[in-house]
């Protein structure tokens, strides 16, 4: 499982391409993104991301919090894992700026830890 960008360009080998985000990436259009699906329920809680204020100080406590979050939502999750069924290959998408600092580092990695995918 990999992770990208949504500004990044969509490429092949991305495969099945997840939106994990509870918004839209701001001026990137459904057709240039690529995405084939949306999963906003497996995103954090906008009392989260608005604590969080993408400060990387923050980062450990944030992944604290949202996996937190993902262990109280198996209907979120369960939603992610049927779009990613039957995939080979798939990339959680995401609009932040910081590669290192954001919510699918933590969802892939939590997804990793449950055996429900693979790292990239």
């Amino acid at each position: 499982m990999a992770i990208k960008r949504a500004y990044e360009e969509p490429a092949d080998a991305d495969g099945a391409r997840i939106l994990v985000d509870r918004m839209w990436p701001r001026g990137k259009s459904k057709a240039t993104a690529r995405i084939g699906a949306w999963v906003k329920d497996v995103a954090p809680s906008k009392e989260l991301r608005t604590w969080f204020a993408h400060i990387p100080e923050r980062f450990p406590e944030f992944a604290e919090r949202y996996r937190a979050e993902l262990d109280a939502n198996p209907d979120g999750v369960r939603e992610l894992v049927d779009a990613m069924a039957g995939n080979e290959r798939v990339t959680l998408v995401y609009a932040a700026k910081d590669p290192d600092h954001n919510n699918a580092v933590v969802l892939r990695d939590w997804l990793v830890d449950r055996g429900l995918a693979r790292r990239a």
